[in-house]
């Protein structure tokens, strides 16, 4: 990952750094060996520089970060989850397109 906009984010600080965050956050949940999530790394990259300073991009690694992943009852990655005020506002699942993306975005900026 060579976005410095991208974080990393745990199951220990998941609440602080995107529970409580004062922008909305999309969360990629993603493991190493995941094909689709790699083919998706572009375009989350494209949405950390576009929308930078009105959402915040998170990646976790569901292999290392087991159980935020359960909490959220995801079964598939890639699994994208864009929280606003600590809710869930939008959930997309699979290696989907920019424009697919950009619209969960554009609910809640």
């Amino acid at each position: 990952m060579s976005n410095d906009k991208i974080f990393h984010v745990t199951d220990a600080d998941f609440e602080a750094k995107v529970l409580q965050s004062d922008l909305p956050v999309l969360v990629d949940f993603w493991a190493a060996w995941c094909g689709p999530c790699r083919a998706i790394a572009p375009v989350i990259d494209e949405m950390a520089d576009k929308y930078d300073g009105k959402v915040k991009i998170a990646k976790m690694n569901v292999d290392e970060n087991p159980a935020t992943p359960g909490r959220y009852g995801i079964r598939a990655i890639p699994t994208l989850i864009l929280f606003k005020d600590g809710g869930v506002v939008d959930q997309i699942t699979g290696a989907v397109g920019k424009a697919i993306i950009e619209g969960a975005i554009s609910k809640v900026i």
